[in-house]
């Protein structure tokens, strides 16, 4: 079924749709592109039906979920130049290809620069400076940005562990106590298995700071601080590579809010961390 093309099989089966499934093949018929970009309660909304009518739109389509139809849908509607990076990398330029690159990370930091909420970085920075342990978390492509996290707010002198494997994540969310908090990347916010490690903190009852790109997302409903980035990409795309480095210069905005709140103990936790690296230099 997926050599045909997604947009022939929405005009195939909307006779056979309800009303409102009828909506929404209306809607993505007349503006598919619009249709790529939204996660599925900022598409409800757009068109005006509720979420579980958009799945059993995608369903009776025949796709098992809403992210399978958006990147098909993708595939057809975005020009293949913007399939494998955030933006459009037009010719064999490779001047020109450089030039995207670079426009496109620092359009994504000026516009997470000017989104970021301050008072919730603030509050995230309270959590963790007040916090037993920390876990870093994120899996994939985000799972470097926890890492970074990691080795940025280790030096403050704060304990925590940053686990990769998906299981051992999902262990040390369910060992883990109010007292603790977990800081947990995911560009999407949409992945089943972040959103189920997320959805295992909140049963421990352990704080969340959520970094990710979209701010209706079921992760973000999870999370008790939202740290939101910026991405001029094509958001079909779950690599977006300028979303993550936007998601890094939150990482070090939050290291910095950290370490005025620790004051004279975070400097002397960063000059011991600095001492027992310089033994090992010749």
């Amino acid at each position: 079924m997926r050599d045909k093309s997604c947009l022939f099989e929405i005009h195939a089966a909307r006779d056979g749709m309800s009303e409102k499934e009828r909506r929404v093949a209306d809607f993505i018929i007349a503006t598919p592109i619009d249709a790529v970009h939204p996660s599925i309660e900022e598409l409800a909304e757009k068109i005006g039906v509720s979420e579980s009518t958009l799945f059993r739109f995608v369903r009776k389509l025949g796709y098992e979920g809403y992210q399978q139809f958006r990147i098909a849908l993708a595939t057809e509607t975005i020009r293949p130049t913007a399939r494998f990076y955030d933006s459009f990398v037009e010719g064999a330029d490779g001047e020109a290809a450089v030039s995207v690159v670079f426009k496109t990370a620092i359009t994504a930091l000026e516009m997470t620069m000017k989104i970021l909420d301050r008072g919730a970085l603030e509050k995230a920075a309270d959590l963790l400076v007040g916090a037993r342990s920390v876990l870093y978390l994120g899996l994939g492509g985000s799972a470097f940005v926890a890492q970074d996290a990691y080795h940025k707010l280790l030096r403050t002198g704060l304990c925590g562990s940053a686990p990769l494997d998906f299981h051992l994540q999902l262990m040390a969310a369910s060992q883990a106590r109010p007292e603790d908090v977990a800081i947990l990347v995911s560009n999407t916010g949409a992945n089943k298995d972040a959103v189920a490690v997320a959805d295992e903190l909140r049963r421990s009852g352990v704080p969340t700071i959520a970094i990710t790109t979209y701010p209706r997302t079921p992760l973000a409903k999870l999370s008790t601080v939202l740290l939101i980035s910026a991405s001029p990409s094509s958001r079909y795309t779950s690599e977006a590579f300028s979303a993550r480095l936007a998601q890094l210069a939150i990482v070090d905005a939050l290291y910095v809010e950290v370490m005025e709140r620790l004051g004279e103990r975070g400097v002397a936790s960063l000059e011991k961390m600095r001492g027992a690296i310089a033994r090992r230099r010749t």
